[in-house]
């Protein structure tokens, strides 16, 4: 295993020591939270009892491959925590997420939670938001027109994300455009700019969301973020 991998690891077992009985939990979606999943699921299998909400297909596949309660997002009043990655944090919790293409399920379960904690590796950790290329999820129809108006909000390049040579479908339908900005520098505007494209369904922005964040690194140290 490598250290980037095993600093992963490390970092999905510190968050799954927030996980308290009869909690309902919000499962993000990735390679950071897969590890987050197997701790988990090692708690439940020594006792715990808990339920799990998760934010894409993927995500509850593995839920269920490993034993963990699954629950719709419709079947809860609320969620407890929610744990979820990040494609980028600053040191103000301002996150680009949407790179595995779950971004709008995310946001939702995210925003029905008391308490939203990241969990991310050191690469993840940047002074300002924009190097990672930012994804919207768009409507299939008109999408291009989509495209062309982000173009004017100032980003080099707008790709319509493939995958194996196909088009990246949702699972909800839609498809990802994917944002080059470089360097984000007012990222409330954008996210309002962005918002009022019609055509556009969610943005890969999450501001004023999270509560905290655990970052790890290779050396084995964590660090939270608050």
């Amino acid at each position: 295993m490598s250290s980037n991998e095993q600093a992963k690891q490390l970092v999905g077992r510190k968050a799954a020591e927030l996980v308290k009985p009869n909690m309902t939990i919000g499962i993000g979606t990735g390679s950071t939270v897969y590890w987050f999943i197997l701790a988990l699921a090692e708690k439940i299998k020594n006792g715990l009892n808990c339920k799990g909400v998760p934010t894409s297909i993927a995500t509850k596949n593995l839920m269920q491959q490993h034993k963990i309660p699954v629950s719709e997002l419709n079947d809860v009043e609320f969620i407890d925590l929610t744990i979820d990655g990040a494609d980028e944090i600053t040191h103000q919790l301002q996150l680009i997420k949407g790179g595995g293409g779950a971004l709008l399920q995310e946001k939702m379960v995210a925003a029905n939670s008391k308490q939203f904690i990241i969990i991310a590796d050191e690469h993840k950790y940047v002074s300002k938001l924009g190097k990672f290329p930012l994804p919207v999820e768009v409507v299939p129809y008109g999408w291009k027109q989509t495209k062309h108006k982000i173009e004017h909000l100032g980003c080099t390049k707008v790709e319509l994300r493939e995958r194996d040579g196909q088009i990246f479908i949702t699972d909800h339908g839609h498809y990802i455009l994917d944002c080059y900005f470089n360097q984000i520098e007012d990222p409330t505007s954008l996210h309002f700019q962005l918002k009022n494209i019609p055509g556009l369904v969610e943005v890969g922005l999450f501001l004023g969301m999270a509560n905290g964040a655990f970052i790890s690194y290779s050396n084995g140290e964590i660090r939270y973020l608050s």
